[in-house]
């Protein structure tokens, strides 16, 4: 092969350009979350046009994870009622990301488009995990955090939502309680500080979120590739259906948190209080 002739395939940790419309690039990690929301519509067109009293045996799946879900949710919530409003959200986003993390580890790194720079011919793949770009999972991230807010609005209202997060109830009681117990001169400030302390805890999610789930996705990618390296013909197997495994787990964690955030945000802390 001819010097500048050398394709080169690296592991990058930012999404690659694949094709343009207009100005706007298209990465691969977003034409692989495209490819996702295709074959999740696709699936749930197909269930719903063959539902039957006496279900088949991929509809029986479908139901048998619909119904442990929401058990599990129940578990989550401790309530059937809050269970409905979430669940729908938090099982989507578990099979988007799920779908997602398997789609990166198809055996198809084979397709993609090759760009010539300066720096030389570097071969880009048409396929890679939606959730191996950090633009991905922070935007998922973000919505679970802001939705779970105005649910907790919603489901508590505005006002005591707002004192979650910057607790002026706190010095309101001061005038109240004053008279019977003097440390609440003490505790008031404690307890508004500690409400701000939450408001930074909203953007820790979304950091905690977006990072988890990006981390783990793409450090699988890269080590697949790395065996894929070392010996391209058995080795990568076994790292493979650990992968398949971890894509699981991670679509799972995602959206137990997802879960957990609106049950906490859906919390009416004055009542506990009282």
């Amino acid at each position: 092969m001819q010097e500048g002739t050398e394709i080169i395939h690296e592991n990058t940790i930012f999404a690659e350009p694949i094709t343009h419309v207009g100005a706007w690039p298209v990465t691969n990690s977003l034409l692989t979350s495209w490819v996702a929301v295709f074959i999740i519509v696709l699936l749930s067109v197909v269930l719903r046009t063959k539902l039957k009293k006496v279900p088949s045996k991929l509809q029986h799946f479908f139901e048998f994870v619909y119904d442990g879900g929401m058990d599990m949710a129940d578990q989550i919530t401790g309530s059937r009622k809050t269970t409905k409003k979430v669940f729908p959200l938090a099982i989507s986003v578990f099979f988007f990301v799920l779908v997602n993390n398997w789609l990166g580890i198809l055996p198809l790194g084979g397709f993609g488009v090759v760009q010539h720079t300066a720096e030389g011919n570097f071969f880009v793949p048409f396929l890679r995990s939606g959730t191996a770009d950090i633009n991905t999972t922070l935007m998922l991230a973000v919505i679970g955090v802001i939705g779970s807010n105005i649910f907790g609005i919603l489901a508590i209202g505005i006002w005591k939502m707002f004192n979650k997060y910057v607790n002026l109830n706190a010095f309101r009681k001061i005038r109240k309680a004053i008279k019977h117990d003097k440390s609440v001169l003490m505790v008031a400030p404690i307890t508004f500080f500690v409400s701000i302390l939450e408001l930074v805890g909203e953007f820790a999610k979304v950091a905690s979120l977006s990072f988890r789930l990006f981390g783990n996705i793409f450090a699988g990618e890269v080590l697949l590739a790395s065996m894929a390296a070392i010996l391209a013909y058995g080795l990568p197997i076994p790292f493979l259906f650990l992968e398949v495994f971890v894509g699981v787990i991670q679509a799972f964690i995602f959206a137990v948190l997802i879960l957990v955030y609106f049950t906490i945000a859906a919390q009416d802390h004055e009542e506990h209080e009282h």
